[in-house]
């Protein structure tokens, strides 16, 4: 009965997305480079999951909602910021800290922008396309049975 039971435990869900995997598998990294900093090439992605084969792109125009991702992401950046500015250092009518938190936060926000991009899009997948536990059998099958190439007829 053990020896037929496989040990794979599914990958944490927001560990995945946090770490950018693809949402199928939750195990292949959905960019060709590690390094988010490395600005010529941070937003590169595989036409296909190295893992399981998701197709990574799903459709044309698919990451053009990530903008709101984004966004959100920002703001909760900006709220989580302001809260520490005011326990930390806090406001007053009688000082500049609001411009100081203003600058420091905007600053932030220019370092921290190419991980949130990535992030939205790894967040956006993971609304599409859902972990399925088989990936594993169908990636073998799809390894199988390649699709036919479709013909350029008019």
């Amino acid at each position: 009965m053990c020896a037929e039971k496989s040990h794979d435990k599914k990958p944490n869900f927001f560990l995945s997305m946090l770490g950018n995997k693809c949402a199928r598998c939750r195990r292949g990294s959905i960019y060709k480079t590690k390094n988010p900093y490395d600005l010529k090439h941070f937003m590169e992605m595989p036409d296909y999951c190295p893992v399981c084969g998701q197709k990574v792109e799903v459709e044309v125009g698919f990451y053009f909602g990530t903008g709101y991702v984004s966004y959100a992401l920002s703001i909760a950046i900006c709220v989580a910021s302001l809260i520490a500015w005011w326990v930390f250092f806090g406001f007053s009518i009688y000082d500049n800290s609001i411009f100081w938190w203003l600058g420091v936060n905007g600053a932030l926000l220019v370092v921290l922008q190419p991980l949130i991009m990535r992030l939205s899009r790894a967040v956006w997948m993971a609304f599409f396309v859902y972990y399925d536990e088989n990936w594993q059998q169908l990636a073998a099958e799809k390894a199988d049975h390649p699709q036919p190439l479709l013909s350029k007829a008019s």
